[in-house]
């Protein structure tokens, strides 16, 4: 792995550093997130036939955290988990384990993104589709303290009527735990612009927007999804650099991105980490976050990502603690309840300091301890 260093006294921090922290995932999607043993159960309970009958077959048939090349091929793996995700209890049981996981890494607020569209192959209906994941989220809320709301997605290369009817379930759900309407799916030929009654009628009933823009195609679609779909946030967005104008727009605005540097690496959106343009950005001022995309297929975590940044990119502390906030400040949720957020999250981070977090551990003791006699 190669680190960069801004100086000489640069020491590059633990992991573990970065798994303390408090963080968000504002770019989560939910088919993209199982657990590969999760995967295997649910196929032979529901008899569905998967590439591989084990986790490290199943691994390399996914090509889970490995190069695709392109966006098209990366999204070949979610071929296999929609296999497993058409039932109800199954949909429970994904939405439920994916926030326990992010809640072990100290993630303090998720929005799980996902098209119920794709889970009706058996007949399930589009409400018990939302349902099902809404309630995984509750049981993950009660049992780990992890807040979680939904974005649904319309998909480019499905079609504009499909993505009308799942801006139509966004707007029955909303104030029920939908936060969101995104677009996602295939970027290149698929321009949001061909979408844009989805976007009008979620902007009609002041529903937050985010769009997948600018990851497998140029700045144009950055533009389509801010000026033409009325975008508050950017998913990915690494191609915005190549448009100035559009940048300091996206900028002036606070219009977030919502950055995941190693799924960019494994789509070709980007050659490799060293070339994110996320420092840039950052750098500029534009409100970035970190965030995973798929934790299965990329095989990552929100602390991983925060520490390749800091490791790959030269990013300190004191710039991901911003980055961190920024995830709090940009999160669809009412301005009242971001500035409770903002506060805790801003205390806590106070005490992570470059000294706090690199002291040496204390001296092993000369034997066991003392019995206590009082």
């Amino acid at each position: 792995m190669r680190v960069i260093y801004s100086d000489m006294a640069f020491k590059p921090l633990a992991l573990e550093v970065f798994q303390k922290l408090p963080k968000t995932d504002l770019h989560v999607h939910l088919d993209g997130s199982l657990r590969l043993a999760t995967i295997l159960d649910l196929a032979d309970k529901q008899r569905v036939e998967l590439p591989a009958h084990d986790e490290d077959g199943l691994r390399a048939a996914m090509n889970l955290g490995k190069n695709c090349g392109s966006l098209v091929e990366y999204l070949k793996a979610f071929d296999v988990t929609l296999r497993v995700m058409q039932t109800e209890d199954a949909l429970e049981r994904i939405a439920y384990e994916l926030a326990e996981d992010a809640a072990r890494e100290n993630v303090r607020y998720m929005e799980v993104r996902y098209a119920p569209m794709l889970h009706t192959r058996r007949g399930l209906k589009l409400t018990s589709v939302v349902e099902a994941v809404l309630s995984g989220l509750r049981a993950a809320r009660t049992d780990f303290k992890i807040e979680s709301n939904i974005i649904i997605c319309g998909i480019r290369n499905v079609s504009p009527e499909s993505s009308l009817e799942m801006a139509e379930l966004a707007v029955a759900y909303k104030n029920r735990g939908v936060v969101g309407f995104d677009l996602a799916g295939a970027e290149y030929d698929h321009p949001a612009k061909h979408h844009k009654a989805a976007f009008q009628l979620v902007r009609d009933n002041n529903i937050n927007v985010t769009i997948h823009a600018g990851e497998a195609y140029g700045p144009e679609s950055v533009a389509q999804a801010v000026h033409v779909c009325g975008a508050h946030r950017i998913g990915h967005g690494c191609r915005l650099r190549e448009n100035g104008d559009l940048l300091n727009y996206v900028n002036d605005h606070r219009i977030a991105l919502e950055c995941c540097p190693s799924s960019n690496v494994q789509t070709g959106a980007i050659q490799g980490l060293a070339a994110h343009p996320l420092k840039l950005y950052f750098n500029l001022g534009l409100r970035v976050t970190v965030n995973t995309d798929n934790r299965l297929v990329t095989d990552t975590t929100v602390s991983k990502e925060l520490w390749l940044c800091h490791t790959q990119l030269g990013l300190g502390l004191k710039d991901l603690k911003q980055i961190v906030l920024a995830g709090f400040k940009s999160a669809f949720l009412p301005f009242h309840v971001k500035q409770q957020y903002l506060r805790r999250v801003s205390e806590e981070l106070a005490s992570f300091t470059e000294e706090s977090v690199t002291e040496p551990p204390p001296p092993p003791t000369a034997g066991p301890p003392m019995p206590n006699t009082n």
